[in-house]
Formats: structure tokens, C-alpha cells, sequence
């Protein structure tokens, strides 16, 4: 690499190895430099499948990161080359006329270029590693992961027989301290861009068997699925989206999550309504303000159908301004044991009305029709009606008032009319951490309350303290 063959001339050697002494502290700084980043991007590196869970709204710092150390080392690296390359014309220059060159000289510099070669396959190994990892990085990229964990402590001053809360939904246990639910869910939006999406709800708690039933069709393999379906949206307008699985009813003004309610109990048209469906779901939206949505499904609550006919059902959802929404449903279809004559006819009506960023308010109207085989037609119907209150953002008040009257028993069991009134104060404790407290005041003309001894009474008084915790990787 380089010329020993030259006159030997003290001055023109002293500057000439002056020159070059400095070049070369700068370049052992350079190679310093390249080292330390590049330990930094093997770090960055291994640190992209542990930083997978990230929200798809932050930069995923480990693929990040390492994208930008990979690149910023190979502008080093040619950038040192080409100091080399002119440093190694210089010499050539020098001892074209000036004494020889030590050797030690020329044998750092070729140490200088084996070093980037060594870097220019860390360089590589880092740019390999991404591109195994890419695929599943860019799955939880894609993909929403979140959980909740919900429970609570009632307290039913009936002290019922068998300390259980008559009517009630999910808050069933009296006197004691109860997981409600706990859910872990995958979920993947989808749009005309990105036609194919999916949902899976896990759940585990006493929820899950009082929303599936204690010994649902198809075992434990079922039993702790709450949703699961696929989703694809067709390039019919502005996209048509179809969903094939199991998934929560369209119908009523409350939901499964605690959370997403304005009360910590449920309301009697919640609980005595649908909780799920299976089948097929369709839904357009036609403009900003009118979605229609269609249901071809199995039944109420039926992972496998009871009959040889199928619910028909159809949802329409308005939005006439920013704060007024109201959503219409309608589900019909027979619902007896191995019977398709007897159809069940169900129709509910929620409003919902945001009178300011502190005041909401929302209301559920629900009738309802039946026929067991070989009795005549029966009806029920509801209503019930909430309003919440936030004083900040951390506290809010939601009283709710409800009736529920059901003339023949159909939902109850028992001929009567129900009445409910609910007070909920929330206390958001600190990031998605929040409590309810809550008093619940129920009564009925008939006996229908569970009450110690084996009596049954027209009233029934509950205080509850519940908390509810919700994590994403969307950092919601």
C-alpha cells in the first residue's frame, strides 16, 4: 500500500510523519466514535422485539432506533473509507520525495480498515435482525392489545338467602369481595385501505358463565370467549363491513365493560335483554349521520341455534348533530327449543344527548314480544333513563332511574312491574384506575326480593363499591 523506495530528507519526513500522525489521531477518534454507536445499535436492536407491545400512535423506539443507528453507521464508515483513501494520496504524495515511512504506520492503517470491515458486518447482522423482527413488530403495530380488571364489593341489606342480589346482572354477590371480569383482547381495525381485520375478546371471571352460560355449547374451549369474529370491509361505496363470528349485541344502552357505563350495576333492560349474538353482521355508513347496520344470526345468546330458523335483525344508527345520536334496533326470529313457529320480536331505541362537555345524558326504551309453545303471546317492555355529571376529571355523579314491566312473566319469571333507582358517584383514582360508589334502591308489586329466612319481599337496598382498571397498547 505504500512506497519505501525514496530519498531520505529529515524535514520533508518530520512534516510528512507530523501530517500523518494527526490524520491518524482523528481517524482512532472516528473509529471510537463508530464503535460506541455501533454497541448502541446492537443494544437498540435486541431491544426491538421487547418494545413490541408499543402503541401504534408512538414510534416503536426499538425498530426506530435501530433503523436510524444502521444508517448513521454507514455514513460513518464511508465517510472514515474515503479519510482513508485521501489520507493513503497524501502518503503517497510524501513519499514520493521524502524519506520512507515507518512501517508501524502502514500497519495501523490496515488495522484501521479491517475495524470497518468488522463494523460494516455489525452493520449488516443489525439491518438482518430488523428485518426478522420486522414481521412481528409491525403485527403489534397493527394490532391493539388491551385488558381490563373489574371487581367490587356489594353489601344487600335483605341479607338474602344464598347471599345473592335478586335481579341483578353481574353484581350478584352479597357480602363479599368479587372479581367481576377480567378480559384480554387482540383487536385489528380495519378500513377500505386495509380490508381485513379481526376481534377476540378472552374473558375470566363470573361474567363470562352468566353472559355464556355455566356449561356452553363446545366446552372450555368456548367458555371464556366473550367476542371473536373476523372482520373485512368490500370496496362496495364508502366500504361495506361484514363481520362472521360471535359478537355483543347491537341492542340496549349499556355494555359488558364496566368502564363504559355511566352506573356500576346494570339495568334491568341490559340484563334482561340479549348479551350476544353469532352469525353474520353487515354494516354501511352512509354519510357522517346515518349508518345502517344488518344481523343474520343464530338467536339470542346461542353459539349454536336452538331451531332450524334464524333471527333476522336490523340497526340504524342517526347522528343529526354532533351531540345528538339515537340508534334503532330490531331482532326477530324464533327463539323456543326445536321449534321455529313461535318468533321472539324485540325492538330498542337509545338516545343519547351531550348537552355540554360536562353534562350527557341517555335514555333506553325497550318492548318486547314472545310466545312459549302452546301459550298464548306474551309482552314486556322498558324503560330506563341516566344522566352524568362530571364536576372534573376525575370526579362525576350519574344517577338512573328505571322501570321494567313484564304483565306475563316472560322475563322474570314473575307477573310484576320493577322499579329501580341508582346512584353512582365515580373517583378516578389515578390514570386508568377508576371507583364507583354506588346505592341502588329496587322494589316491585309482587314479592319478588330474596330476603333471609326463604321470604321474598317488594324491596331490595344494595350500597357497592366497585374498581375497574383498563391498559392498551394504544395508551388509552
Amino acid at each position: 500500500m505504500l512506497s519505501t523506495g525514496t530519498t531520505r530528507n529529515p524535514a520533508r519526513f518530520a512534516s510528512g510523519f507530523l501530517s500523518v500522525t494527526l490524520s491518524m489521531i482523528v481517524s482512532a477518534m472516528f473509529i471510537t466514535a463508530v464503535s460506541a454507536r455501533a454497541a448502541a445499535a446492537q443494544t437498540t436492536a435486541s431491544a426491538i422485539a421487547r418494545n413490541n407491545s408499543d402503541s401504534e400512535t408512538k414510534k416503536a423506539p426499538g425498530k426506530a432506533d435501530g433503523k436510524v443507528d444502521a444508517e448513521e453507521l454507514v455514513r460513518i464508515v464511508t465517510a472514515l473509507e474515503e479519510r482513508i483513501r485521501d489520507l493513503e494520496a497524501k502518503l503517497a504524495v510524501k513519499t514520493s520525495s521524502a524519506a520512507p515511512i515507518s512501517p508501524n504506520l502502514a500497519e495501523t492503517i490496515n488495522e484501521q480498515t479491517v475495524q470497518i470491515a468488522d463494523l460494516k458486518k455489525e452493520v449488516s447482522t443489525i439491518q438482518e435482525d430488523a428485518k426478522k423482527n420486522s414481521g412481528f413488530v409491525n403485527f403489534f403495530r397493527e394490532v391493539e392489545v388491551s385488558g381490563l380488571v373489574d371487581g367490587y364489593y356489594s353489601y344487600n341489606f335483605n341479607r338474602p338467602d344464598g347471599r345473592v342480589n335478586t335481579g341483578r346482572a353481574f353484581d350478584t354477590q352479597d357480602n363479599s369481595f368479587s372479581l367481576n371480569l377480567a378480559k384480554f383482547t387482540l383487536e385489528k381495525q380495519n378500513d377500505l385501505a386495509n380490508p381485513l381485520g379481526f376481534k377476540i375478546d378472552l374473558g375470566f371471571g363470573p361474567t363470562v358463565d352468566i353472559v355464556n352460560g355455566p356449561n356452553p355449547t363446545g366446552g372450555d374451549a368456548i367458555r371464556h370467549m366473550l367476542q371473536g369474529y373476523v372482520s373485512y370491509v368490500a370496496p362496495i361505496g364508502s366500504g361495506l363491513t361484514l363481520d362472521f363470528g360471535k359478537f355483543f349485541t347491537p341492542a340496549g344502552a349499556e355494555v359488558i365493560e364496566t368502564k363504559d357505563n355511566y352506573n356500576y350495576s346494570r339495568s334491568y333492560l341490559f340484563g334482561l335483554g340479549p348479551y350476544y349474538h353469532t352469525g353474520l353482521r353487515a354494516k354501511y355508513e352512509i354519510n357522517n349521520k346515518v349508518s345502517v347496520s344488518g344481523f343474520l344470526v343464530n338467536g339470542w345468546d346461542s353459539l349454536i341455534d336452538n331451531n332450524q330458523g334464524k333471527t333476522y335483525g336490523v340497526s340504524v344508527g342517526l347522528a343529526p348533530t354532533s351531540r345528538l345520536a339515537i340508534t334503532q334496533t330490531y331482532l326477530g326470529g324464533p327463539e323456543q327449543q326445536d321449534s321455529s313457529k313461535e318468533w321472539r320480536h324485540f325492538a330498542d331505541t337509545v338516545v343519547s344527548y351531550a348537552a355540554s362537555e360536562k353534562l350527557s345524558f341517555l335514555a333506553n326504551f325497550a318492548y318486547g314480544s314472545d310466545q312459549y309453545i302452546g301459550e298464548p303471546r306474551g309482552h314486556w317492555k322498558g324503560l330506563a333513563a341516566a344522566f352524568r355529571y362530571a364536576f372534573n376529571s376525575r370526579l362525576a355523579f350519574s344517577p338512573r332511574f328505571e322501570v321494567f314491566d313484564d304483565p306475563d312473566g316472560l322475563r322474570t319469571g314473575t307477573a310484576q312491574t320493577l322499579k329501580g333507582l341508582t346512584f353512582t358517584q365515580e373517583v378516578a383514582l389515578a390514570g386508568n384506575l377508576v371507583s364507583r360508589f354506588e346505592y341502588r334502591r329496587d322494589w316491585s308489586d309482587a314479592d319478588y326480593f330474596s330476603k333471609s329466612t326463604g321470604r321474598l319481599v317488594r324491596g331490595q337496598n344494595t350500597l357497592l363499591v366497585g374498581f375497574s382498571y383498563f391498559i392498551s397498547s394504544r395508551g388509552q
